[in-house]
């Protein structure tokens, strides 16, 4: 049973609808995907239902908060969530607002830097009930600002660049709380970009689940440091490809990092 276990969709900062995700997971070939957008669980339900008409193709629930920890961003994958819990519909909600909030701030600051960028002109990339900073990214890429996502990143909205903005997050120890509450498998998401290795033992402490060993941007020296880590201390082994839609040397990301559930009781169990 091939899996992607992380795929975004337009209900967050990826490009495809959640019906458009699930027919390209098809046509690659795959048993399954989880969609884990960013903060929002919006369109799990969408893909699921748009899933049944695939004979032998599941769609997992899921979700990739954000989190903050000594001084970096930390993600955490949560897999098999009940999504209509009255506590993630509130957080989520409070996530999303939040977004919203953080990308008029962050358009005002890129304004402020002699660059001319409307809300409406992010709005096309990303709809009115989720802006992230890719969209921001797309933005500046069709104004001519920057000729890559990666460029915008770099010059103004990473941590610490001078368009960024923090917004409310919350923290690694509840993330890990709440996945648990609404009976899912908490997964720390590519770790292998951490910089301080240190985060990854915090996160084991606080009962993490699993590790994403395999990753679209991990190196192989990563992949092999991961897999000792989470075989040291019995944690779940996942990967996918953390596909956004973008078109990546001809391709989309999708289905060309995986994982085997067969290999992972815990979840096959599940679907």
């Amino acid at each position: 049973m091939i899996f992607d276990l992380h795929v975004h969709t337009n209900h967050s900062d990826g490009i495809l609808s959640p019906e458009r995700v699930v027919d390209l997971a098809v046509s690659k070939g795959l048993n399954g995907i989880a969609i884990t957008d960013h903060d929002t669980i919006t369109g799990i339900e969408i893909g699921i239902n748009h899933s049944l008409k695939y004979k032998n193709f599941k769609v997992i629930p899921g979700i990739e908060f954000s989190s903050v920890f000594m001084n970096e961003e930390v993600h955490i994958l949560g897999y098999f969530v009940n999504y209509d819990l009255s506590d993630i519909i509130d957080i989520t909600d409070k996530l999303r607002s939040s977004r919203i909030t953080r990308g008029l701030e962050i358009v005002e600051k890129i304004n402020n830097l002699g660059m001319d960028l409307t809300i409406e002109e992010v709005k096309a990339f990303s709809g009115e009930d989720y802006i992230g900073r890719p969209h921001i990214a797309r933005a500046l890429i069709k104004k001519g600002y920057v000729l890559t996502i990666k460029e915008a990143f770099e010059k103004y909205l990473d941590r610490g660049k001078s368009a960024y903005v923090e917004r409310y997050k919350i923290a690694i120890e509840d993330t890990i709380d709440l996945i648990k509450k609404s009976g899912g498998i908490s997964v720390l998401a590519h770790p292998g970009l951490l910089k301080n290795k240190d985060i990854i033992k915090y996160c084991i402490s606080k009962g993490i689940n699993g590790l994403e060993c395999i990753h679209s941007k991990h190196k192989k020296e990563d992949v092999l440091y991961l897999l000792k880590v989470a075989k040291d201390n019995n944690l779940i082994i996942t990967g996918g490809s953390d596909c956004h839609g973008d078109i990546i040397h001809g391709d989309t990301l999708l289905g060309k990092y995986y994982v085997n559930l067969d290999d992972i009781p815990q979840m096959k169990g599940r679907i």
